[in-house]
């Protein structure tokens, strides 16, 4: 009995570790993909990874993907929509969506840029190439570094650790992400040139809502 209960439990641990790799993983692939063009390495790895290829069936359906060697298909398609979504018709910042006057704020007074400071998560501006830390593919990647911390927080067995990282997460999440992102990437999704970055902005989209439901799931069992 002993035995099948420990069997059981290890069961579980693995089943959690592996749930909160595939989070951080999620987060990390969708933080890059939004933040900047994508390079030969990156599409190299997203097109010869079948499981990361499966978030972006339409893509992979993509004639011109089929047919053109990868740095045409970057240059003369990918780099082109990426610069028409987020560098010229769309803004992806949150200031942008949440403010009435839909000016961006820049400047240290940025809720988020005060957020991001308390948890000591240091955003180099310049080699990102945004122009505050409010704009999605930042956002994405505090998200990470969070599910990071809380990943490695589970494999050392310190639970409450993880539980407070969780918390961060669901806060986070809920003030913030699920606030405006939604508006963004539907907005990418119709304006969107390439299946590329049709797909990225319905992963996006699909993820962050699913990972919001289910933390604020997880909160609910704790009560």
């Amino acid at each position: 009995m002993y035995k099948t209960i420990k069997r059981y439990k290890d069961i579980m641990q693995e089943a959690i570790l592996n749930e909160a790799l595939s989070r951080l993983n999620i987060y990390a692939l969708i933080s890059r993909v939004l933040m900047n063009e994508v390079d030969e390495e990156l599409l190299k790895l997203i097109e010869e990874d079948k499981n990361i290829l499966a978030f972006f069936p339409n893509f992979q359906k993509w004639e011109r993907r089929q047919s053109m060697e990868r740095k045409d298909l970057i240059e003369k398609y990918l780099n082109v929509d990426f610069t028409n979504l987020f560098l010229l018709h769309l803004v992806p910042y949150e200031s942008f969506y949440m403010r009435e006057d839909q000016m961006m704020e820049t400047g240290g007074e940025n809720p988020v840029q005060q957020l991001y400071n308390e948890f000591d998560f240091r955003v180099e501006l310049d080699t990102a190439r945004v122009m505050a830390g409010d704009h999605i593919g930042v956002e994405l990647e505090f998200m990470f570094k969070l599910c990071e911390a809380e990943y490695k927080a589970l494999q050392d067995g310190a639970l409450d650790v993880a539980k407070q990282i969780a918390d961060i997460e669901y806060d986070f999440l809920k003030e913030h992400l699920v606030e405006w992102a939604p508006m963004f990437l539907l907005n990418v999704k119709s304006e969107a040139g390439t299946p590329f970055y049709f797909d990225a902005a319905d992963l996006a989209l699909e993820f962050i809502l699913s990972d919001f439901e289910s933390l604020t799931q997880r909160k609910k069992e704790e009560f």
